[in-house]
Protein backbone atom coordinates (compact mmCIF):
# COMPACT_ATOMS: atom_id res chain seq x y z
CA UNK A 1 0.00 0.00 0.00
CA UNK A 2 1.22 3.32 -0.78
CA UNK A 3 1.51 5.91 1.98
CA UNK A 4 -0.40 8.74 2.32
CA UNK A 5 1.51 12.41 2.16
CA UNK A 6 1.66 14.17 4.55
CA UNK A 7 -0.91 17.76 4.38
CA UNK A 8 0.72 21.15 4.23
CA UNK A 9 -0.04 23.29 7.71
CA UNK A 10 -2.20 25.82 5.38
CA UNK A 11 -4.12 22.12 4.32
CA UNK A 12 -4.75 21.30 7.62
CA UNK A 13 -5.98 24.88 8.23
CA UNK A 14 -8.17 24.68 5.27
CA UNK A 15 -9.85 21.14 6.67
CA UNK A 16 -10.27 22.84 10.50
CA UNK A 17 -12.05 25.86 8.90
CA UNK A 18 -14.51 23.49 6.88
CA UNK A 19 -15.15 21.17 10.17
CA UNK A 20 -15.43 24.42 11.98
CA UNK A 21 -17.73 25.91 9.30
CA UNK A 22 -20.59 22.81 10.24
CA UNK A 23 -19.91 22.66 13.95
CA UNK A 24 -20.45 25.99 14.20
CA UNK A 25 -23.20 27.59 11.84
CA UNK A 26 -23.75 30.61 13.42
CA UNK A 27 -20.09 31.36 12.47
CA UNK A 28 -19.82 30.18 8.95
CA UNK A 29 -20.01 33.21 7.43
CA UNK A 30 -16.50 34.00 9.24
CA UNK A 31 -14.84 30.94 8.40
CA UNK A 32 -15.43 31.71 4.42
CA UNK A 33 -14.00 34.49 5.57
CA UNK A 34 -11.01 32.77 7.06
CA UNK A 35 -10.95 30.19 4.30
CA UNK A 36 -11.03 33.58 1.72
CA UNK A 37 -8.11 34.85 3.73
CA UNK A 38 -6.23 31.48 3.56
CA UNK A 39 -6.42 31.63 -0.42
CA UNK A 40 -4.80 34.66 -1.20
CA UNK A 41 -1.63 35.16 -2.92
CA UNK A 42 -0.58 37.39 -0.47
CA UNK A 43 0.67 35.62 2.63
CA UNK A 44 -1.78 36.24 5.35
CA UNK A 45 0.47 34.47 8.09
CA UNK A 46 2.80 37.52 8.51
CA UNK A 47 2.32 40.61 10.34
CA UNK A 48 3.60 42.97 7.62
CA UNK A 49 0.23 41.93 5.24
CA UNK A 50 -1.71 44.97 7.06
CA UNK A 51 -5.19 43.96 4.64
CA UNK A 52 -5.39 41.49 7.39
CA UNK A 53 -3.54 38.41 8.77
CA UNK A 54 -3.68 35.23 11.00
CA UNK A 55 -3.02 35.37 14.58
CA UNK A 56 -3.34 32.55 16.75
CA UNK A 57 -4.84 32.43 20.49
CA UNK A 58 -5.01 29.70 23.17
CA UNK A 59 -8.25 29.35 25.46
CA UNK A 60 -5.93 28.23 28.36
CA UNK A 61 -8.40 26.36 30.41
CA UNK A 62 -7.22 24.91 34.10
CA UNK A 63 -6.81 20.85 34.82
CA UNK A 64 -9.85 20.68 36.05
CA UNK A 65 -11.80 23.02 33.19
CA UNK A 66 -13.33 25.40 35.74
CA UNK A 67 -11.12 28.26 35.08
CA UNK A 68 -9.22 30.06 32.04
CA UNK A 69 -6.37 32.10 32.53
CA UNK A 70 -6.31 35.66 30.91
CA UNK A 71 -3.90 38.38 30.58
CA UNK A 72 -4.19 41.84 30.50
CA UNK A 73 -2.73 42.69 27.65
CA UNK A 74 -0.35 46.02 28.14
CA UNK A 75 -0.79 47.43 24.85
CA UNK A 76 -4.28 46.71 24.28
CA UNK A 77 -5.26 47.56 27.66
CA UNK A 78 -7.96 44.46 27.90
CA UNK A 79 -8.13 41.05 29.54
CA UNK A 80 -7.71 38.49 26.61
CA UNK A 81 -6.63 35.13 26.30
CA UNK A 82 -3.18 34.38 25.47
CA UNK A 83 -2.28 34.92 21.83
CA UNK A 84 -0.75 36.63 18.97
CA UNK A 85 0.99 37.08 15.31
CA UNK A 86 1.93 33.85 13.05
CA UNK A 87 5.34 35.24 11.78
CA UNK A 88 5.09 32.83 8.93
CA UNK A 89 4.31 29.99 10.53
CA UNK A 90 1.33 28.55 8.88
CA UNK A 91 0.45 26.20 12.17
CA UNK A 92 -2.03 28.10 14.14
CA UNK A 93 -2.34 25.93 16.81
CA UNK A 94 1.46 25.25 17.41
CA UNK A 95 1.41 29.15 17.41
CA UNK A 96 -0.93 29.49 19.83
CA UNK A 97 0.48 27.12 22.55
CA UNK A 98 3.39 28.71 22.08
CA UNK A 99 2.48 31.87 22.76
CA UNK A 100 0.42 30.75 25.62
CA UNK A 101 3.72 29.22 27.10
CA UNK A 102 5.72 32.40 26.17
CA UNK A 103 3.05 34.97 27.77
CA UNK A 104 2.51 32.84 30.62
CA UNK A 105 5.10 30.94 31.99
CA UNK A 106 2.92 27.72 32.41
CA UNK A 107 4.82 24.81 32.77
CA UNK A 108 3.20 21.88 31.31
CA UNK A 109 1.02 23.19 28.49
CA UNK A 110 -0.74 21.08 25.90
CA UNK A 111 -2.90 21.19 22.93
CA UNK A 112 -6.03 19.82 24.35
CA UNK A 113 -7.60 19.62 20.81
CA UNK A 114 -6.61 19.76 17.17
CA UNK A 115 -9.81 21.63 16.49
CA UNK A 116 -10.53 25.30 16.52
CA UNK A 117 -12.26 26.28 19.30
CA UNK A 118 -13.41 29.75 17.98
CA UNK A 119 -13.03 32.24 15.36
CA UNK A 120 -12.76 36.16 16.06
CA UNK A 121 -11.82 38.90 13.38
CA UNK A 122 -11.12 42.37 15.27
CA UNK A 123 -9.52 45.52 14.27
CA UNK A 124 -6.17 46.48 16.11
CA UNK A 125 -5.95 50.15 16.59
CA UNK A 126 -3.07 51.83 14.82
CA UNK A 127 0.14 51.99 16.90
CA UNK A 128 3.40 53.77 16.58
CA UNK A 129 3.79 53.55 12.62
CA UNK A 130 1.54 50.62 12.21
CA UNK A 131 -1.55 51.69 11.10
CA UNK A 132 -4.53 50.17 12.17
CA UNK A 133 -5.40 46.44 10.62
CA UNK A 134 -7.58 43.40 10.73
CA UNK A 135 -6.62 40.22 12.79
CA UNK A 136 -8.35 36.75 12.29
CA UNK A 137 -7.87 34.80 15.14
CA UNK A 138 -7.96 31.28 15.38
CA UNK A 139 -8.21 29.89 18.82
CA UNK A 140 -7.54 26.65 20.14
CA UNK A 141 -7.82 25.07 23.77
CA UNK A 142 -4.91 24.87 25.52
CA UNK A 143 -5.08 22.73 28.58
CA UNK A 144 -2.57 23.55 31.83
CA UNK A 145 -1.43 20.97 34.45
CA UNK A 146 -1.22 20.50 38.13
CA UNK A 147 1.17 23.59 38.65
CA UNK A 148 -0.47 26.63 37.75
CA UNK A 149 2.14 29.25 38.86
CA UNK A 150 2.79 31.56 36.26
CA UNK A 151 4.95 34.30 34.94
CA UNK A 152 3.72 37.86 34.59
CA UNK A 153 5.87 38.93 31.51
CA UNK A 154 6.16 41.80 29.60
CA UNK A 155 3.34 41.92 26.74
CA UNK A 156 0.97 41.83 30.08
CA UNK A 157 0.24 44.28 32.97
CA UNK A 158 -0.90 40.92 34.71
CA UNK A 159 -2.31 37.64 34.51
CA UNK A 160 -5.10 35.99 36.99
CA UNK A 161 -6.98 32.93 37.00
CA UNK A 162 -11.09 33.38 36.26
CA UNK A 163 -13.73 31.42 36.71
CA UNK A 164 -15.18 30.81 33.49
CA UNK A 165 -19.10 30.24 34.34
CA UNK A 166 -18.51 33.89 35.71
CA UNK A 167 -17.33 35.20 32.38
CA UNK A 168 -20.41 34.86 30.59
CA UNK A 169 -22.88 37.30 32.49
CA UNK A 170 -19.58 39.77 32.78
CA UNK A 171 -20.25 43.28 31.36
CA UNK A 172 -16.54 44.01 31.52
CA UNK A 173 -15.56 41.17 28.92
CA UNK A 174 -15.05 41.19 25.52
CA UNK A 175 -18.28 39.54 23.49
CA UNK A 176 -15.61 37.19 21.97
CA UNK A 177 -14.72 36.00 25.91
CA UNK A 178 -18.38 36.07 26.79
CA UNK A 179 -18.36 33.86 23.58
CA UNK A 180 -15.76 31.35 24.11
CA UNK A 181 -16.54 31.14 27.92
CA UNK A 182 -20.30 30.07 26.59
CA UNK A 183 -18.91 27.99 24.47
CA UNK A 184 -16.56 26.01 26.82
CA UNK A 185 -19.57 25.83 29.49
CA UNK A 186 -22.19 24.24 26.83
CA UNK A 187 -18.72 21.86 25.38
CA UNK A 188 -18.79 20.64 29.34
CA UNK A 189 -22.07 19.98 29.70
CA UNK A 190 -22.56 18.01 26.42
CA UNK A 191 -19.60 15.73 27.37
Amino acid sequence: MKPQPLMEPAEILAAQLSEYRQRCPGQAGLADDFLALLGDPADPFIRARLEGHFTGSAWVVSADGQRTLLTHHRKLDRWLQPGGHADGDRDLARVALKEAEEETGLPGLRLEDARIFDLDRHWIPARGDVPGHWHHDVRYVVRAGADERFVVGEESHALAWRRIDELVDDPRCDESMQRMASRWLAMQRDR
